[in-house]
Order: C-alpha cells, then sequence, then structure tokens
C-alpha cells in the first residue's frame, strides 16, 4: 500500500520525486526495483527520517516495533505522522514515538487504480493546514472522509477496508451460478461484471435508493422477485451484517 501512495503522489504531480524518500529496511533487490520506478531517493539509513515534514508509516502492523527502534532517533514534534498500518492506534504510534502530530488512515484495495476510499482521523495538535495537505495526498488514490473519532475506523476497516472481498465474494457466487445454468466461463464473467458495472453507475447516477431500484427490477410474480423472496428466505441481508460485525470485532480485536 505505500508503493501504492507512492505511485499516486508522483503520478497526480501532488509530490515531485525530489520531494519523495523512501525509507526501506535493507539493499537488495527491492531497492533497485524502486529506483528503477523513479519514485524518489531510495534509502536504507533512517537518519533521512530527520529531514522529512511527513512521515507516512507504511509497514505490516507485527513490523511496527521493529520500525520503531530504527527511525526512533531520529523524529521529532515539528514532524506530521500518517500511519496506514491496520489495527495500531494513535495513541500507540504517538506514545512510542513520542510525538502529537498523527494521522491515521485506513486505504482499500482499489486505491491501487486510483479508485480507493480512505477514511482518516487525526489528533488535535495537527493543524488545519496539515490536515488538508495530507487528504489532498489521501485523495490522489480515490475518495477520501474524515470520520472524525478514532473508534469510526475499526467500522471503515469492516466496510471499505474488507468490502472489496465482500463484492468479489458475491461475484464469484453470481458467475458459478451462472456457470451452472450452462452458461460458459468467460461469458459467465461477463454477464455478472458488466451486470454490476452498469448497476452501480445506474445507481450513482439517480437519486432512487437501492429499495426503489429493486422494486422497479422485481416486477410482481416474476424472476426477480423469486430470486429476492429466496434471498429473504435466508436472511441473506442479516448475514451480511452478521459477518461486517465479525469483521469490527477482529478489527477492535487487534487494536488491542
Amino acid at each position: 500500500m505505500g508503493l501504492t501512495f507512492a505511485k499516486a503522489f508522483i503520478n497526480s504531480h501532488v509530490v515531485v520525486p525530489d520531494q519523495l524518500t523512501i525509507l526501506e529496511k535493507s539493499d537488495g533487490e527491492r531497492v533497485e526495483m524502486l529506483k528503477e520506478q523513479k519514485l524518489g531517493q531510495i534509502v536504507t539509513d533512517p537518519s533521512y527520517i530527520k529531514e522529512a515534514d511527513l512521515i507516512i508509516l507504511a509497514v505490516k502492523p507485527q513490523d511496527f516495533n521493529g520500525l520503531l527502534a530504527t527511525i526512533n532517533p531520529y523524529v521529532d514534534q515539528d514532524q506530521v505522522f500518517l500511519s496506514i498500518m491496520a489495527g495500531i492506534k494513535i495513541e500507540t504510534i504517538a506514545d512510542k514515538l513520542g510525538v502529537t502530530k498523527v494521522i491515521r488512515a485506513m486505504p482499500n484495495l482499489p486505491s491501487q487504480i486510483g479508485m480507493g476510499m480512505t477514511a482518516f482521523t487525526c489528533t488535535q495538535a495537527v493543524s488545519r493546514f496539515e490536515q488538508g495537505a495530507v487528504q489532498n495526498l489521501l485523495a490522489t488514490t480515490g475518495k477520501t472522509l474524515n470520520v472524525g473519532k478514532q473508534s469510526l475506523i475499526d467500522s471503515v476497516t469492516a466496510i471499505s477496508g474488507s468490502g472489496p472481498a465482500y463484492i468479489f465474494y458475491f461475484i464469484d457466487a453470481m458467475i458459478q451460478a451462472a456457470i451452472s445454468t450452462g452458461i460458459k466461463p468467460a461469458a459467465a464473467e461477463l454477464l455478472v461484471i458488466q451486470t454490476f458495472r452498469g448497476s452501480l453507475n445506474l445507481f450513482q447516477q439517480s437519486s432512487f435508493t437501492c429499495q426503489e431500484w429493486i422494486s422497479k427490477v422485481a416486477s410482481r410474480g416474476g424472476t426477480t422477485e423469486a430470486a429476492i423472496s429466496k434471498f429473504n428466505e435466508g436472511n441473506l441481508d442479516q448475514l451480511i451484517q452478521s459477518g461486517v460485525q465479525a469483521a469490527l470485532a477482529r478489527a477492535v480485536e487487534l487494536g488491542e
């Protein structure tokens, strides 16, 4: 995800390569790969941290403690820290680094193609100017939303963070259903993907609610009504909500 953001910053011309430094753990093939992409300066020396105005923490949560030991000697109170680590709370970052300006963000997978959804929140020490600057950076990967309270970041994780997997799950189920009726796999994928794409665009270009659109498709006694009735029999809507609640509970657990 860190590489996704670095590419988005450069490709959107919000940041020029001379303004971006990427800190890698050690020399190796990855460093050479990053240098070839011309995303900025690629370093393994953590002392470069002290030159930065904004430091983006883009490591796996389990690597956070190792990162702390590496960068702690070079940070100061004037720097802004943007974390895109799942589960690590603002208070933990502020306490362990001894800083006050912390922004916690939760991007999702479609950020890779500029269609992401990134929610964020920040400490009071982050100025409006700093918050605006960081939001502009986050917006290079898609839409952004300031959720205000940190507790809502866990909710966002369960909805938009994990959400793409839910969508892929449903798409796959529909493709398999199409194949089971005799439609060839390639044709099944085309039918389902275009149906999703068209329905989403239709929804976005109108003021109708989902329920209103369902009623427009599901005529009385028709095929759609038969399918919706079956979904309702199995409490599919409640099952989806239960899944989101399970994801939320796990997000809270990871944060603790």
